[in-house]
């Protein structure tokens, strides 16, 4: 079993503070709340809860700072800046993990593999701080040019989700740095460890002062940051509910960009002709990585009458061998983020045995995992496709396996959700597989693999999955805005 480091124990024994103009402060009003390790239910560490004034001073910082330090600013500083900053989480690579494991509770392994994927988004979004390019546009006119220019927004929010804490927060930082913006980050409440720790790092890696806010708090921060009149954009990830709200305090305040990063209910469609070794090797993953926290997760699958039995029963014997226990024994699965959302996904599990068929899990697990909060993975065999559990984004380690005749019945069941995030195909007629990508309504489709991401690909949904495009060049639109200017000559 691995040992918590030195560093990342004295990290969890600093004093609750907040990063505001690279300095850390106490809340004004001096309020706390205990992060919690998941796996056993014992507190982390302090928590300081950012309110109105602390807002209003972050804001205030990062507006100072836009106008003076950081809008003339050299685009290859900007990149120095972040790809240093990539060099420091490869440097602390050790403590960003452990720190990740105790707070969301997710194997080491996969923590790892986590901040090596956050150390690759900065790097790409560093090379692209010297490219952001207008252009110049004929009109027809020898006496007149028009020529554009993309210019950073100003003060950007961004609000992370808990279940991938710092890749999340680096999704987001990484563009809106590159383009010129400063950046207030609030963390998820559950998951702020390794958000503050990364502000040690950019205080280290030579960031001006009000270039990098962070904030830690609750629901009400978050709120604040969203209504609040002098922020230019907030860029959120997080459930479709709270996505809506977002939205909704843009219209009420200044009309401030907003992009969208929301749930999920992704199809996994299996064919009678796919491989089925390959589809095997993939879909126990694909239905429970990450104890099924992940907006992409494909916890509707679909296979094709001819192989149902057979694929089923393929995922049964495998989702039986997966290893669950405490991240730092590096297991296959560890627990849910919260006691809340244990009991929501048990809410749902409770709803699933009502409405369809329970082949295996279901159950919180008890023993030397009691005090977490630790639930089998589940899987329900169903053709009922107005189900709650086949609705609704559950965000657990769930999954409904459901039959299909042939490719309209199958986009018929597919495209009958409001979200529309991912979704995979597996068949070996790639014509058929070009022909159901097309018309699955949703911003992602993998054809034989899944969850297949890289810093330079889009990713964003249809439908009620959000508004925008994260990663690659796509990401740069949400952070600045398009001038046009025109020359009489």
């Amino acid at each position: 079993m691995n040992t918590v480091s030195d560093k990342a124990i004295k990290f969890l024994n600093k004093k609750p503070q907040l990063f505001i103009n690279n300095e850390w402060v106490d809340s004004k009003r001096g309020e706390t709340f205990p992060t919690i390790n998941p796996s056993n239910g014992k507190t982390l560490m302090q928590i300081s809860v950012a309110g109105k004034d602390d807002v209003d001073a972050a804001v205030l910082a990062a507006r100072e700072a836009f106008k003076k330090r950081v809008r003339d600013m050299n685009p290859s500083k900007r990149a120095a800046m972040i790809f240093k900053l990539a060099e420091l989480i490869e440097r602390d690579l050790d403590i960003l993990s452990q720190l990740e494991c105790l707070d969301n509770g997710k194997p080491l392994n996969r923590a790892v593999a986590d901040v090596k994927a956050a150390v690759y988004h900065l790097k790409y979004y560093a090379g692209w701080a010297d490219k952001i390019e207008g252009s110049v546009i004929p009109v027809h006119s020898p006496n007149v040019m028009v020529q554009t220019r993309r210019e950073p927004l100003g003060v950007v929010g961004l609000i992370v989700p808990w279940n991938f804490p710092l890749v999340m927060a680096i999704w987001k930082l990484s563009p809106a740095l590159a383009c010129g913006n400063c950046c207030i980050l609030k963390p998820a409440e559950q998951t702020s460890v390794t958000a503050l720790y990364l502000g040690q790092l950019i205080l280290e890696a030579g960031f001006p002062p009000g270039m990098v806010q962070i904030l830690t708090g609750d629901g009400e921060t978050g709120s604040l940051l969203t209504h609040h009149n002098d922020i230019d954009k907030v860029g959120f990830t997080g459930s479709t509910e709270v996505g809506k709200k977002v939205l909704e305090a843009s219209a009420k305040s200044n009309l401030k960009k907003v992009s969208l990063e929301l749930g999920g209910k992704s199809p996994n469609i299996i064919f009678d002709d796919a491989d089925i070794k390959r589809v095997e090797e993939s879909l126990v993953w694909a239905s429970f990585y990450n104890s099924g926290q992940e907006c992409t997760l494909g916890s509707r699958i679909y296979i094709q009458n001819k192989k149902l039995d057979q694929v089923l029963n393929g995922l049964v014997k495998k989702t039986k061998a997966l290893t669950i226990d405490e991240g730092f024994r590096n297991p296959d699965l560890g627990p849910l983020v919260s006691d809340e959302q244990l009991t929501r996904v048990k809410g749902y599990i409770h709803h699933g045995k009502k409405e369809t068929e329970l082949i295996l899990g279901g159950n919180k697990i008890e023993g030397k995992l009691s005090a977490g909060y630790f639930i089998e993975p589940t899987i329900f065999r169903t053709d009922n496709h107005d189900a709650k559990i086949i609705k609704d984004e559950i965000f657990g380690p769930v999954v409904t396996v459901s039959s299909f005749e042939d490719e309209e019945e199958l986009i018929g069941y597919t495209n009958d959700t409001r979200y529309g995030l991912a979704s995979a195909i597996w068949t070996q007629d790639i014509s058929r597989a070009y022909r159901v990508a097309r018309e699955i309504e949703a911003g992602v489709v993998w054809i034989n693999g899944y969850d297949m991401f890289h810093p330079a690909v889009p990713f964003g949904g249809y439908k009620e999955s959000g508004i925008g495009r994260e990663m690659g060049k796509s990401a740069l639109d949400l952070y600045t805005q398009e001038k046009s200017i025109w020359t009489n000559l």
